[in-house]
């Protein structure tokens, strides 16, 4: 007789599936990608390793993907569908088949100096998924919304309810206009569709030019800081370990259309951000202090209730603990003793 026990804990475990995640060789696509490998799903990864920052950082993450058996790579770009199509060919159809979207131009200034890019990218390019999306019967579509669509919001703490119909950046709108054209695609087709609203990622392999990044190379190469907003800004940090959680969480439950809250459930002054960082590398920077910048918001705050209740979200990681771990990354990355 087999142990009851085991048979139990079998059927808590999630059915293997197969996904083709977009941006694998992104920052939270490479983490997210990483968690679903070494819990045995088929992962299909693509991305343009485009140079929006160093495609040397973005190879890197995807040497360590590419050493699992069950990862296949495809490079492409959103607006190619040849490529997307075949990355689709190799996903297949049926109810264990799921996207994971997470590529996407990122950046709010960036995207006032480069508008085009963002609309061909995030709008025209989340258009070629999801229409694949639908043609080919996958199981679900779970994609990267953003903390951006609630514009400079004065709500204590953001809830997914609440209106986000005024937008502050070319990159928020984008985003918002994703969340539009799933529910669409929910109600007309009946597409399974989960949105997340990520609050400011940070930890080991990050992107370089998010503020983790940005505050310890200035530091580290005696570089003043650049710090905009005079200091004054609040963020809710999120560490990308419970990021990653959510997303596997959002897969798995798999909602018929839904909007979450991703975020680090307490919101920090910018400066004690920085003052961590100062302490990890027992250096302190010099620092400039400037207005802020067009697109940027003053506060950020995530109202995590629904996933909690809905995902069993539970952010453990505060930065006090998270951004040690991004220092050891970057003092070996970059070879810094």
């Amino acid at each position: 007789m087999p142990d009851s026990r085991i048979m139990a804990l079998e059927f808590l475990k999630p059915l293997r599936m197969k996904i083709l995640l977009t941006g694998s060789a992104g920052f939270i696509g490479f983490h997210t990608a990483k968690a679903l490998l070494e819990r045995g799903d088929e992962v299909i990864g693509f991305d343009n390793f485009n140079d929006y920052y160093d495609p040397i950082l973005k190879e890197k993450r995807s040497e360590i993907l590419e050493k699992y058996e069950n990862f296949t790579l495809i490079r492409g770009d959103l607006k190619d569908k040849e490529a997307l199509a075949k990355a689709f060919d190799l996903l297949g159809s049926g109810p264990d088949t799921r996207v994971c979207h997470l590529a996407a131009q990122a950046g709010v200034r960036h995207s006032i100096e480069n508008p085009q890019s963002f609309l061909d990218d995030n709008i025209g390019g989340f258009g070629n998924i999801i229409e694949l999306c639908k043609q080919r019967n996958v199981g679900g579509l779970i994609y990267a919304s953003s903390s951006s669509v609630y514009g400079d919001s004065d709500v204590p703490a953001f809830t997914e309810e609440q209106n986000t119909d005024h937008q502050v950046s070319l990159y928020g709108m984008t985003k918002k206009a994703n969340e539009l054209q799933a529910s669409v695609y929910h109600n007309l087709f009946g597409l399974p569709c989960t949105g997340l609203r990520f609050f400011t990622v940070y930890g080991p392999w990050g992107r370089p030019d998010m503020a983790l990044y940005l505050f310890t190379d200035w530091i580290v190469k005696g570089k003043p800081m650049q710090i905009f907003g005079e200091g004054k800004m609040q963020r809710d940090f999120t560490y990308v370990d419970d990021i990653v959680a959510g997303i596997v969480a959002s897969l798995d439950k798999n909602y018929p259309c839904e909007v979450f809250n991703l975020g680090g459930d307490k919101t920090e002054e910018l400066m004690d951000y920085v003052r961590t960082i100062e302490e990890c590398l027992g250096m302190e920077g010099e620092k400039n202090f400037l207005p802020m910048q067009p697109g940027d918001v003053v506060k950020t705050s995530a109202n995590v209730h629904r996933a909690r209740t809905m995902l069993d979200y539970d952010p453990k990681t505060q930065i006090r603990e998270g951004i040690p771990k991004f220092i050891e990354w970057y003092k070996e990355y970059h070879n810094v003793a």
